[in-house]
């Protein structure tokens, strides 16, 4: 009887030191509780279930090391949309089309700031 308290607290004290070192995956798990509130507040019985299975997910399996990579491949297929969005800007000035210029200036304008937004975020 007296051993299933102890091995309570050994198995509390292993999870606590899991959990704080991952504070990524800490933050993650806080801002879909936040998205998993709003929803009740709105009656998205869809979202919460999907919500909850992704909170169930990154309580089980998250790690900081894969977040960080998962934003890293996030990070560098963005870079690769600016560089071809500066390339589609280069070829419209080469061309000389105002409208074309205009057009890939926009759309370059918005890669970069998704990009900066990307960059922003810490997971």
């Amino acid at each position: 009887m007296t051993l299933r308290p102890v091995l309570t607290l050994l198995l509390l004290a292993f999870a606590g030191t899991t959990y704080a070192a991952n504070p990524l995956c800490q933050q993650k798990e806080q801002a879909i509780q936040q998205q998993i509130e709003y929803a009740k507040q709105h009656d998205n019985a869809r979202r919460i279930t999907g919500l909850e299975r992704a909170l169930s997910e990154v309580r089980g399996h998250c790690t900081d090391a894969e977040l960080k990579a998962a934003h890293a491949s996030k990070v560098a297929e963005h870079q690769e949309k600016v560089s071809e969005r500066e390339a589609d800007l280069r070829e419209a000035q080469a061309s000389g089309d105002s409208k074309k210029i205009a057009k890939r200036e926009k759309k370059l304008a918005e890669a970069r700031e998704e990009l900066a937004t990307l960059k922003a975020q810490p997971y």
